[in-house]
């Protein structure tokens, strides 16, 4: 709790030196796109729709990320169609988890906003989500709920989000980034992501919906989402712990062991 702390008391100060309606022009510094492969590089993955591997993109670096800079700068960059894969899940019948992989170059971009959306975003988040955010970790999440059980909760709402990264509405991502975000020209790139489509079979299917699983950005987008839940459960003065879409609320009365899927 004490690091989830001082991360948290860090990114607020991060926060304070962020000018929101000059992230655009941040987002063009070499230095934040350098940032933002090297991001991308640690995490590995492979390539998107052009076949462009995270090694082929670093080994002419300086001119791929100069052609970014112009691309965004004057609005001429396009993000391109992720590429669908469909990766079983655990168990008899569980079905497939979809997948959407950029190419290199646009996971550059959605990592660079990561870096510099994350000191804004973080600190309004609730201090019982556990996933996908600096300074927490599924160890923590699985500690806390087996506090709130030694401290007499005994009945458990497992809540499943059916295919939530599937699901998300871009209007209403957009309506929350924007009570946070001043700069509109990022809303708009945001948006121009989320509507790139994805290709399936060598044709591209438009997406209404969604955040790819496999964009670098993602899980801080689910999160905006998944904040409102989080902030209706306080209200509700409930005893909780999510870990990105798997939440489970605790009362001490009965409400109901199992939930079927949301």
């Amino acid at each position: 709790m004490k690091k989830q702390l001082k991360m948290k008391d860090k990114m607020r100060q991060r926060s304070l030196f962020v000018d929101e309606r000059s992230l655009f022009e941040k987002l063009c510094y070499q230095s934040n796109l350098q940032a933002g492969f090297r991001a991308v590089k640690k995490n590995g993955g492979s390539p998107g729709i052009d076949g462009v591997t995270i090694e082929e993109f670093g080994s002419r670096l300086e001119e791929e990320l100069f052609q970014l800079q112009l691309e965004i700068a004057s609005w001429n960059y396009k993000p391109s169609p992720v590429r669908r894969v469909e990766i079983p899940k655990p168990g008899k019948g569980a079905g497939v988890r979809l997948l959407g992989v950029p190419c290199t170059r646009d996971r550059v971009i959605h990592a660079t906003l990561k870096l510099l959306l994350e000191p804004i975003l973080d600190p309004i988040f609730s201090d019982h989500s556990y996933g996908f955010r600096p300074g927490y970790s599924q160890r923590q999440a699985v500690e806390s709920a087996q506090q709130i059980v030694k401290s007499g909760k005994e009945y458990v709402v497992d809540i499943d989000l059916s295919k939530f990264f599937d699901r998300v509405n871009h209007d209403r991502l957009i309506y929350l980034l924007s009570a946070h975000i001043e700069d509109k020209r990022i809303l708009r790139l945001i948006g121009m992501i989320l509507r790139s489509g994805i290709m399936k079979d060598g044709m591209v299917i438009r997406n209404e919906e969604g955040t790819p699983q496999g964009s670098p950005l993602s899980p801080l987008l689910s999160n905006v989402v998944l904040d409102e839940l989080d902030k209706e459960l306080e209200r509700r003065e409930l005893e909780f712990c999510r870990f990105a879409d798997d939440c489970v609320p605790r009362r001490r009365t009965q409400v109901c062991k199992v939930a079927h899927p949301v």
